[in-house]
């Protein structure tokens, strides 16, 4: 496959995300190292749940789109990111007999897990395995018995012909992949390509010394540990303004609130407007209490040359470096880490400024090329 061809299949999902990020970074990635490739997505927000809720269960609707828009533009390669519920197994089948090889970018658990996080009552959770999808049900993940019911059995359904095929998974970190394997994934299925910042998101030197508050930013969900970012500021007065929006916002409000926490909520901003933010702030906060499979939100402060100050959770740790790292949940051990940083604007510095490097050497679009084009290469 010298001369790769990409078709880009995407499920755009109602929260949008570091997924939809990727899928940005992968699309101009490609297009820089000048290979030719198409985009074709579906909307989860615009079909409906109805719709939604019979794709998942035959196994994707239309399949034949995905296929014609292999043989329209001579694809070697169909490079699913999201796929469900509206293209699922049938549509990377149709694409694989249309003649592509089929990738099965995978970055989250959604395969086995109803909810993709692998998150409830307040902890990591990974009772689904395989094509056991009957603690999900039972537990009714996603806050709704039809939709729990239809998760359950569509992911069941759909497992054995994602599986048939896929020429490869990939996962966006080591913690991801050998994850992925023991919910069963194939052994030695799966690779690691990690995401990437482009040159124009890395700063030039870290100005964490100068900076004048905290920040954390994401989806206000309840696996992302926010409430332990307005605890933390609460108690160790340092200033911190958070950016997003999610299920949790009005609760996060009233939590800063209740505590008068030194804390103001920016709301879900442009990627400019959160630029700018970020380059303000002396230190961020990813105090995520699930298990990230990557952790998008700590790579861009990493790239603004801001210390982070991460749980050691998932491949956050491999991500920004188990030095970086905090006990997950412990509120105290965050506190008292803001606090340290807040008084030593040196220190600020000097982290912020080898976590940029840190960004620069293993996180460059360079790297994520090389590792794409080199998976391709072997199909």
């Amino acid at each position: 496959m010298s001369d790769p061809r990409a078709l880009i299949v995407h499920n755009r999902h109602r929260w949008v995300g570091g997924e939809e990020r990727s899928v940005e970074l992968h699309a101009e990635a490609l297009a820089e190292a000048g290979v030719e490739y198409r985009l074709l997505e579906r909307d989860s927000a615009a079909a409906g749940p109805r719709r939604a809720a019979r794709s998942l269960l035959s196994g994707g609707y239309q399949p034949e789109e995905v296929g014609a828009a292999v043989r329209e533009m001579g694809a070697t390669v169909a490079h699913f990111h999201s796929f469900q519920p509206l293209f699922g197994a049938r549509a990377m089948l149709a694409a694989r007999d249309a003649g592509a090889r089929v990738v099965v970018h995978l970055h989250n658990f959604r395969l086995f897990c109803a909810i993709s996080v692998a998150f409830r009552d307040g902890a990591p959770c990974f009772r689904c395995r395989g094509r056991n999808t009957l603690p999900g049900i039972v537990r009714n993940c996603r806050g709704s018995v039809p939709e729990a019911v239809v998760y359950g059995i569509g992911l069941a359904r759909q497992q054995p012909g994602v599986f048939a095929a896929a020429d490869r998974f990939v996962a966006p970190s080591a913690f991801a992949a050998a994850q992925l394997v023991r919910l069963g994934l194939p052994e030695g299925s799966v690779e690691v390509v990690p995401h990437y910042l482009p040159a124009e998101r890395l700063a030039e030197s870290s100005a964490a010394d100068v900076g004048s508050y905290a920040i954390a930013a994401g989806r206000f969900a309840p696996e992302k540990g926010f409430e332990l970012a307005i605890e933390a500021a609460a108690l160790s007065g340092v200033p911190l303004r958070i950016a997003g929006d999610g299920p949790l916002a009005e609760d996060l409000r009233r939590l800063a609130e209740e505590l008068k926490a030194p804390v103001e909520f920016a709301g879900l901003l442009p990627r400019a407007e959160l630029d700018g933010l970020m380059g303000g702030a002396a230190m961020a906060l990813v105090p995520t209490v699930g298990t990230e499979s990557f952790g998008f939100a700590a790579l861009e402060a990493m790239g603004a040359g801001l210390p982070v100050l991460a749980s050691d959770s998932g491949a956050l740790p491999e991500l920004v470096g188990e030095e970086s790292c905090l006990p997950r949940g412990d509120v105290a051990a965050l506190a008292e880490r803001m606090r340290q940083l807040w008084d030593q604007t040196e220190l600020r510095r000097a982290e912020g400024g080898a976590l940029l490097e840190r960004a620069k050497d293993e996180f460059s679009r360079a790297r994520f090329t090389e590792r794409v084009l080199a998976l391709y290469a072997r199909l």
